[in-house]
């Protein structure tokens, strides 16, 4: 039987939104003409790709045997594409590059801005998630990640190390008790995350370090920063966000100094696919040199 491009697109679409209303915003279609393409693939196939409950639309297993065909004609597809409209060198199309905040909010604007002036016609997003971005569902195209996943059709590559210090705002340490020890932390206000809202183990620093509350918490870093600059207490703060925070200082720098990495990952199939290949390796370039160049600064 054959297949058409088409009704595999609007499959793909609710599979990965699990709502026929969510995948019609992406098409551009209203959900009742998703729902009656999907009916129709469905007498076609002869099988349910879809069980539906009040939660949404699940993949039967018949949808589950559909999905890997379709991503990969879904890559077939764009890999063709981007064949056809890279003879001048120059990427076109969309890519969506997922992050954690910290990397979305303090890196990735200057790195995309740079690869897009390269590449005008490349329409680069950046999707900042406090949480694990989920490749599957093309959430993104890709993401940048502070933890490696173990499982799935995937890629990964280790981009760059890049280190954090306590830090707290000069006119906040010009009035607070004196900090000369990691002891000394226990007479000051403490700003961090949300303890149940910590997605990666790599961000759970306060209780490597035996701490098991905070003051003022947030699941941004950037909300997180602002507490500190306002002299909300101290903080674990990126290297590479204190030259955005010039009233901020960093402290027991010889008594705490934590490093972590930043590793890009991508669907597995999409190494064929010339855009992403090409935007991945850019992308990866872009960020080591923009960790370092920051990071030189403080």
């Amino acid at each position: 039987m054959d297949l058409d491009w088409d009704d595999l697109r609007i499959f793909l679409a609710v599979a990965r939104a699990e709502s026929l209303s969510r995948a019609g915003k992406l098409l551009k279609k209203d959900a009742a003409t998703v729902g009656r393409r999907i009916s129709r693939l469905e007498a076609s196939l002869e099988a349910p790709l879809f069980t539906k409950s009040p939660q949404g639309y699940a993949l039967s297993e018949a949808g589950s045997r559909l999905l890997a065909h379709a991503t990969r004609a879904e890559q077939a597809v764009m890999s063709g594409a981007d064949e056809l409209a890279g003879q001048s060198g120059q990427l076109s199309g969309q890519v969506r590059i997922g992050a954690t905040d910290g990397c979305a909010s303090y890196i990735l604007p200057q790195v995309c801005a740079a690869i897009q002036k390269h590449h005008p016609e490349l329409e680069l997003q950046i999707v900042a998630l406090p949480r694990v971005i989920n490749l599957s569902k093309r959430e993104a195209d890709m993401a940048i990640t502070v933890s490696p996943p173990q499982t799935g059709r995937i890629t990964v590559q280790k981009v760059t190390d890049y280190h954090l210090h306590l830090a707290a705002a000069e006119a906040y340490l010009a009035e607070a008790p004196p900090l000369t020890t990691l002891d000394d932390l226990r007479a000051h206000p403490l700003v961090g995350y949300i303890q149940d809202m910590i997605f990666y183990p790599e961000l759970d620093f306060l209780t490597e370090m035996g701490i098991e509350k905070v003051d003022l918490a947030s699941n941004l870093v950037a909300v997180q920063l602002g507490m500190v600059r306002e002299g909300g207490g101290v903080g674990i703060t990126h290297d590479f966000i204190l030259p955005f925070a010039p009233n901020l200082k960093r402290v027991l720098t010889d008594e705490l100094s934590i490093t972590r990495s930043f590793y890009l990952i991508r669907h597995e199939g999409d190494a064929r696919v010339e855009r992403f290949a090409r935007v991945a390796e850019e992308l990866a370039r872009g960020i080591r040199d923009e960790v370092a160049r920051l990071e030189a600064l403080i």
